[in-house]
C-alpha cells in the first residue's frame, strides 16, 4: 500500500484527486495540505511514501521551496510534483530541488497512477515531454562543453554531506554533526551517488577533491 500525501490550493482539486486515488487497491491518501509549510509539516507527522505537490500555492510556501527543504528534510520521502506548467524551466528547477517526477495535471488518469508507483518504488517518473525537454538541455550542455556540470544538481544538504564524506568521517559521525539520523545520511549519500553516477565512498571523496571541497580548519 501506498501511503500518499496530497498538496494542491484548491479544495476542489485535491478532493477530485482524493477521491480518485483513494479508490484505488494500493493507494492511500493519508492527508492533505493547501501550502508548502503545511505539506512539510504533515509529511514530517505522517511520514507518507510520496507526496503529490502541487508547484503554484500563491496563499503560503510555494511547491518549489516546500520540495526543496523537504527532500532535504527527509529524502527518503518520494516527492512527485503534478502541475500545470508544461514548461523546460519548472521541469529542471524542480528536478533540482529534488523532487523523483513530474508530470501535468492534464495527464490520463493510469498515467498519474504509474507515475506514483514509480516514485514510490524509488524510481524517476518524467512524462514524455519532460524528458524530450531534459535530453534536448543535455544535448545543448554536451554541445557547449558543459556535461560534467553535475555539482549543481546537488541540493545545500547533500553538498554539505559530500563534504563531510570527503574529510573522512564515518555516517555516524555526519549524522551527529548535522543532527539527522544515520540512515539520512546514507540516504544523502545513495542520493549523491545517483546523481553524480559514482559507485564508491572513494570516487566520492575524488569528486570532492576536484571540486574544492577539502578545506580543513
Amino acid at each position: 500500500m501506498i501511503k500518499l500525501l496530497v498538496v494542491d490550493d484548491h479544495v476542489v482539486v485535491r478532493s477530485g484527486l482524493m477521491m480518485l486515488l483513494n479508490g484505488k487497491s494500493n493507494i492511500e491518501v493519508i492527508g492533505e495540505a493547501s501550502e508548502g509549510d503545511e505539506a512539510i509539516k504533515k509529511a514530517m507527522e505522517l511520514l507518507p511514501d510520496v507526496v503529490l505537490m502541487d508547484l503554484s500555492m500563491p496563499h503560503g510556501k510555494d511547491g518549489l521551496t516546500a520540495t526543496q527543504e523537504l527532500h532535504e528534510l527527509a529524502p527518503d520521502i518520494s516527492i512527485l510534483i503534478l502541475t500545470m506548467h508544461d514548461d523546460e524551466e519548472y521541469l529542471f528547477r524542480a528536478i533540482h530541488a529534488g523532487a523523483s517526477g513530474y508530470i501535468l495535471k492534464n495527464a490520463p488518469h493510469e498515467e498519474l497512477l504509474a507515475a506514483i508507483s514509480s516514485v514510490a518504488s524509488g524510481n524517476a517518473y518524467l512524462n514524455p515531454n519532460a524528458t524530450r525537454s531534459l535530453m534536448s538541455g543535455y544535448l545543448e550542455r554536451v554541445k557547449n562543453g558543459d556535461s560534467q556540470n553535475t555539482f549543481e544538481l546537488l541540493s545545500d544538504r547533500e553538498k554539505e554531506v559530500l563534504e563531510w564524506i570527503a574529510k573522512g568521517y564515518s555516517n555516524k559521525d555526519i549524522a551527529s554533526h548535522l543532527v539527522i539520523s544515520v540512515k539520512t545520511v546514507e540516504s544523502h549519500k545513495s542520493n549523491l551517488m545517483d546523481k553524480l553516477g559514482l559507485k564508491s565512498r572513494p570516487e566520492l571523496v575524488k569528486y570532492a577533491m576536484k571540486k574544492g571541497l577539502l578545506q580543513f580548519e
